[in-house]
């Protein structure tokens, strides 16, 4: 959790949170099939619903009040990977310091899968 001090109290954001708003700004993006969970018992990737995409996410937070978002996703079949990784990170950073105040130190992207379904 990170508090953000102002002259009226403070203001305490957890990371449920971040989860959900990085999951919904992820899934906005161009290419972007959803988020995607590995199964513990067969060890495959999993498409989740959008009412489940925080499980997708993980955030780091770090001494100095920032923090680093980890999303995995599966991506559409024949997409440019390299153009939806930048398209995500660019959208996550906008919307997670727009919407809390909190500083980013890394969006990391990890594609699990591709698929044309």
């Amino acid at each position: 959790m990170i508090s953000h001090e102002t002259e009226n109290g403070a203001v305490v954001v957890g990371s449920n949170v971040y989860t959900d708003i990085a999951g919904n700004a992820a899934m906005n993006c161009f290419g972007v099939k959803g988020m995607a969970a590995r199964s513990m018992k067969d060890g495959v990737y999993h498409l989740l619903r959008k009412e489940s995409a925080r499980k997708g996410v993980h955030v780091d937070f770090h001494d100095d009040d920032s923090i680093t978002i980890n999303l995995h996703i599966i991506v559409e079949l024949g997409v440019n990977l390299t153009a939806v990784g930048n398209a995500i990170i660019s959208e996550v950073r906008y919307v997670v310091t727009k919407t809390t105040g909190t500083a980013i130190r890394d969006v990391n992207i990890y594609i699990d899968s591709a698929s044309a379904e």
